[in-house]
């Protein structure tokens, strides 16, 4: 068995990470043309988990505006030109593939964020997940009106995070 590993994904990996994303989140369904605007907006950030030669999951992150929660299952249009984080809309893996792997994604999306010079990595945290990314650095930030609209549609317990890469 071969440790994981992330790769580039790539546009024929759609139907994959379509497949993973409605089994992972089946209570959060976004259509595949959201993902693949990802992949064609800022392929840099968008990974794709090999283990033994399978799919066992993705990640997707693309630069964004602090505090500004990309609506789910939305299209972003474009990115905007004055991003001041790199946003990480996903990183889903399948159970049996667990244990350090979002950790490995998060340390490239860093070092695509730093190379960038981007200092704040976001995300909105689904589920049980946040005790993950606490471990990850990220910590909740409060979220204004706007914001908390918008968590809303990432289901009960959502929470906007950051992770200041400059104290890092």
């Amino acid at each position: 068995m071969s440790k994981p590993h992330w790769r580039p994904a790539r546009a024929s990996d759609l139907v994959a990470i379509s497949a993973i994303a409605a089994r992972i989140h089946p209570d959060l369904p976004e259509n595949p043309d959201v993902f693949a605007e990802k992949m064609r907006l800022y392929p840099d950030g968008c990974r794709l988990l090999i283990a033994d030669e399978e799919i066992a999951g993705y990640g997707l992150a693309h630069p964004w505006k602090q505090h500004r929660i990309p609506p789910l299952n939305g299209f972003l249009q474009q990115l905007p030109d004055d991003a001041d984080c790199l946003y990480v809309h996903d990183v889903a893996v399948l159970p049996d593939f667990r244990g350090g792997v979002a950790r490995d994604y998060i340390a490239d999306i860093e070092k695509l964020a730093r190379a960038s010079h981007i200092t704040t990595l976001a995300l909105v945290s689904v589920y049980a997940t946040r005790p993950l990314w606490e471990r990850l650095g990220f910590r909740p930030v409060a979220a204004d009106t706007e914001a908390r609209a918008k968590l809303a549609s990432y289901g009960e317990g959502a929470t906007y995070m950051l992770r200041d890469l400059a104290a890092t």
